[in-house]
Order: structure tokens, then sequence, then C-alpha cells
């Protein structure tokens, strides 16, 4: 199962928390995060790949970022 967290508004460590969160809760294809700073997506990033994942991309949107990542 795919899974969207949306972090946007919140400050760091919350953003990272839930997308360790559903890291913890298992999904099959790919998990996205939505933050909306960039040290927000970074923290997030670099969460991901001590779990083992793999950033697959980071797409900007204005002051949006959106984190695709999957399980390698």
């Amino acid at each position: 199962m795919s899974e969207k967290v949306d972090a946007r508004g919140l400050s760091c460590p919350q953003p990272v928390i839930m997308t360790l969160n559903a890291v913890k809760k298992g999904f099959d294809k790919e998990l996205e995060i939505v933050v909306d700073t960039k040290t927000s997506m970074e923290n997030v990033s670099r969460a991901l790949q001590s779990k083992g994942l793999k950033v697959k991309e980071v797409l900007e949107d204005g002051e949006l970022f959106t984190i695709k990542a999957s399980k390698e």
C-alpha cells in the first residue's frame, strides 16, 4: 500500500516523527511526504535513508516539498 504523510505547517522534529511512524506501519510501494520547509525536507530525507529507504525524488513546488521514497 502507498502511504502519504502531510506534515505541512509542522516544525521539526514532528515531520520526522510522522515519517518514521509511517515507516513502522509498513507500506508496499511508495511513501510520499509533503513538508513546507527545506530544513524539514532535508531532515525527513536523512531519516528515510537511515531506515534503509531510497529517496527517489524530491519535487519542489513553491514552498512545498514532496519527498517520494521506496524500499530498496
